[in-house]
């Protein structure tokens, strides 16, 4: 596989003036660009911004015209360009000065969306060893390719219509395109209209081209639009994969432009497919690296040079369950401009390949698991590793990360949101433990599963006793009994056990057993805090781990 060669002419071409408009570039726009960073205002004001040797392109989000200059001017070497929203004349001046290049942004644009727009175009920019495709081997070759033979605009988007690629834009370019491109919600009346006639759903079931009238009250020019389908490899019809829209401009469309459409729509189905199949380099050594690659033995320092970080340095991996891979990386790169990401089916992966004081990377976290419950309504839990020694250290952690989301599944209150490997280690292995026991009868002593036949409230008086550390006062308080009550059930069961409670190993066996014999109850993870273990809310585990109290 091998690794484009991307100009920064090309990129804001592709990115075309609806998103973008180059205000100066001092050194020209051949210089190569391969990645992008975000810096924010806070990450200015505490002196935590990436610097320029972390990528080529910066967005700058919200950060002021003063704070952009000082941060410019601190840099070792200038950044290929930068993006800002409304560039003051300042900022231009001080960054033509130190040699890089000034995008304005449009006001409405979303960061987001350019940030996922500029990377796939990194990524899937002709940058595959597969023989080259008609019309372009990348979604923004094929677009500009179908818009130059149909004579019309033309942008695609996945299922969820969000924009992948797009044309150039000219000034008959309407409203919902415009806003559609910049990530922002098309106005609701046309919207509405667009579902009212069943347009949506004609794509979705079918290959035909759908027709859209004007509609001059709503401002919106004619269109064409067909569906992306492809091939299923479990089910007999295909999948949809998302939409070809075509604008008209100024010039009525081809007479063939429907042709051009479903050809289209087929390439655009083959390149969805090979993005889908064949990630880029980056991913696959990230992958490799936290072993989530079947790739026997991996060079860590072949890979750290691959991803431009450094492998001996302290690191931190975080795990995220239930979260959108893309907002997990927005977020990450936001926060570290070396940040790696990797995601599985169900879980999202961060590493961050050099870090300070690991208190900082628990309140990144802390805030991201914040804002997806806030403005998505996920409940998103998250594990952190922190710190790790290097990067050689990365793949074990991953797989510690993925036995307490394991655990965490199987007892769901046992485990905080957001844990630590350190927090979570107790719960998790006697977690383990107490499944290992479970499926194996012949550890489970038999006269626990003896006393739960004949009586299930001794049962629960004597976990509840191993729970309480045998402190009578507390177990009767949680039991909502009289001590004396609780004193005379331990000497019954004594007696049944035939043995006394006040051996450190009876204990131990007789409390793993009942773990193992309960598959309801959850694992308690022990107190941290050792004067409250007596306390009848005490989170502590079944497993004693003090010598014997009296119960007398």
């Amino acid at each position: 596989m091998r690794a484009a060669r991307i100009r920064l002419g090309e990129l804001l071409l592709a990115l075309d003036r609806t998103m973008v408009t180059l205000q100066q570039a001092p050194r020209g726009l051949d210089l190569p660009v391969a990645s992008v960073a975000l810096v924010d205002a806070d990450d200015v004001r505490l002196g935590i911004a990436p610097s320029a040797g972390n990528a080529d392109l910066f967005f700058l989000l919200g950060v002021p015209a003063e704070a952009a200059v000082r941060w410019l001017a601190a840099q070792p070497r200038p950044p290929v360009a930068v993006f800002v929203k409304e560039p003051s004349p300042d900022l231009v001046r001080h960054a033509v000065a130190r040699g890089a290049a000034v995008v304005a942004v449009d006001p409405h644009a979303r960061w987001e969306r350019l940030y996922r727009l500029a990377n796939q175009f990194f990524d899937h920019r002709g940058d595959r060893d597969d023989p080259p495709l008609p019309g372009g081997t990348d979604l923004f070759s094929l677009a500009q390719s179908i818009a130059d033979r149909a004579r019309g605009m033309v942008s695609i988007e996945d299922a969820q219509s969000h924009v992948l690629a797009y044309s150039a834009s000219s000034e008959e370019a309407d409203e919902l395109r415009r806003l559609s491109i910049l990530g922002r919600a098309g106005p609701p009346e046309h919207l509405a209209w667009i579902g009212q006639w069943g347009i949506f759903d004609a794509l979705r079931s079918g290959a035909d081209v759908v027709r859209v009238a004007e509609r001059p009250e709503l401002g919106l020019r004619p269109r064409m639009a067909v569906g992306i389908h492809l091939p299923s490899r479990t089910r007999r019809t295909p999948t949809f994969a998302g939409t070809i829209w075509l604008q008209q401009g100024s010039a009525p469309f081809a007479d063939d432009a429907e042709e051009v459409l479903r050809g289209g729509a087929v390439l655009a189905a083959r390149v969805l497919d090979r993005m889908a199949a064949t990630p880029s380099t980056h991913t696959v050594r990230t992958r490799e690296l936290l072993g989530l690659a079947d790739s026997g033995d991996i060079d860590v320092g072949a890979i750290a040079r691959d991803l431009g970080v450094d492998p001996d340095s302290r690191a931190a991996l975080i795990g995220f369950g239930a979260a959108p891979s893309d907002v997990i990386a927005l977020s990450a790169t936001a926060f570290r401009a070396d940040a790696q990401v990797a995601s599985t089916t169900d879980r999202v992966y961060v590493l961050l390949p050099k870090i300070g004081a690991p208190t900082s990377v628990t309140s990144w976290v802390r805030g991201v698991v914040g804002v997806l419950q806030r403005e998505a309504g996920l409940t998103s839990r998250a594990v952190i590793a922190a710190p790790l020694p290097g990067l050689t250290a990365a793949a074990a952690a991953r797989v510690e990360i993925d036995r307490v989301f394991d655990s965490a599944a199987r007892h769901p209150g046992a485990i905080g949101q957001i844990t630590s490997l350190a927090d979570a280690r107790t719960t998790v292995l006697l977690d383990e433990i107490v499944a290992h026991v479970a499926t194996q009868p012949s550890l489970v002593d038999p006269r626990v599963r003896t006393l739960r036949e004949r009586d299930p409230l001794l049962a629960e008086t004597l976990q509840a006793y191993l729970d309480g550390f045998g402190d009578i006062s507390a177990v009767a308080g949680r039991l909502h009994v009289h001590p004396n009550t609780i004193r005379y059930r331990v000497r019954r069961i004594e007696t049944l056990l035939g043995t006394s409670l006040d051996d450190p190993d009876d204990r131990l066996v007789l409390a793993l057993g009942l773990r193992a014999t309960e598959a309801t109850q959850p694992v308690k993870a022990p107190s941290t805090n050792s004067s409250n273990r007596s306390s009848a809310s005490s989170p502590s585990s079944s497993i004693p781990r003090s010598g014997p109290r009296s119960a007398r």
